[in-house]
């Protein structure tokens, strides 16, 4: 059985062996899942070739057919032209992990990965940072070097614009950035209170995903006597007796009643809806969500 990796940590150490992992997982079958997940606009004519046995013969151009005296097909490319940017969620409350990483660490990944394979598909990528009362902008762009840059944001964050503190802020600042069509993937806990109508603005212009990171302490008490819960949000704390049946089995019911709410409130605001633990690799949750969304599953 493989050694557990080291746990991210900001610094540049930590950047840059997060850009080295990206860039080797971000492979070009992943690249691939993604491109099928997230398709252009439509299609655009590329050639006409001679006509090849096994080629569709709906593709045949007729008048260069008769011009040439031999059968000749028109062949078309899939015009992507695809903008995605990430809404990473860096408030206090990602900060928490308790098996493979925090939810912020789990969270950054998937950004890196997501960018290498935007990078590898020729689209433009971007982040817009959250935490500390700002947020933190960097405009959409392509290539390798790019997608290296915003891997450090993802990890290390910047100053930023003061904007408030919630996600809802986040939302309806992003929904003024975007003027175009786009995929916005928000990578969030949701754990805070927030409207659920800014999402539906997103939503309503643009291919919104949201992976809701958690941890598995978040859903089930650990049997280890009194324990006490912070929200690190709000500073509030509270003791229980994780070792009473009772009480564990009720904090897995609320967990399991809030996590359905949330998830019930995303599917109708219209985004797509993916989990992200902190438990699984990355890479294997995205894998799974292109291919539901390719399959037809997305809510």
């Amino acid at each position: 059985m493989p050694a557990p990796e080291p746990p991210l940590v900001n610094g540049n150490r930590a950047v840059r062996r997060l850009q080295i992992k990206a860039s080797r997982l971000a492979t070009a079958v992943f690249a691939g899942e993604y491109r099928s997940a997230f398709r252009g606009r439509g299609i655009e004519f590329d050639e006409v070739r001679e006509y090849l046995p096994g080629d569709d013969i709906r593709s045949i151009d007729w008048n260069v057919t008769a011009r040439q005296g031999r059968p000749y097909i028109k062949r078309f490319v899939e015009e992507r032209e695809l903008t995605l940017v990430m809404l990473l969620d860096r408030s206090p409350s990602m900060d928490f992990g308790t098996i493979r990483s925090t939810k912020q660490e789990a969270a950054a990944e998937a950004c890196a990965l997501l960018a290498f394979a935007a990078a590898r598909s020729h689209d433009k990528v971007g982040l817009l940072s959250m935490g500390d009362g700002s947020l933190h902008y960097l405009r959409p762009g392509k290539g390798k070097r790019h997608s290296l840059r915003l891997v450090r944001e993802a990890l290390a964050g910047g100053l930023g614009v003061p904007a408030g503190d919630g996600l809802g802020q986040a939302l309806d600042y992003l929904g003024r950035l975007l003027k175009s069509s786009a995929v916005v993937c928000i990578f969030s806990d949701f754990n805070e209170p927030f409207s659920y109508d800014s999402l539906a603005l997103l939503a309503a212009r643009h291919d919104v995903v949201a992976a809701v990171v958690s941890d598995p302490a978040e859903r089930e008490l650990p049997d280890s006597g009194l324990v006490v819960l912070a929200d690190p949000e709000t500073g509030s704390r509270v003791c229980l007796d994780a070792s009473d049946l009772t009480t564990r089995a009720k904090f897995r019911e609320l967990s399991e009643k809030k996590r359905l709410e949330r998830k019930r409130n995303i599917s109708r605001s219209g985004a797509g809806y993916f989990e992200l633990g902190t438990q699984v690799s990355p890479l294997h949750a995205l894998i799974g969500y292109f291919r539901d969304r390719c399959r037809g599953r997305r809510p």
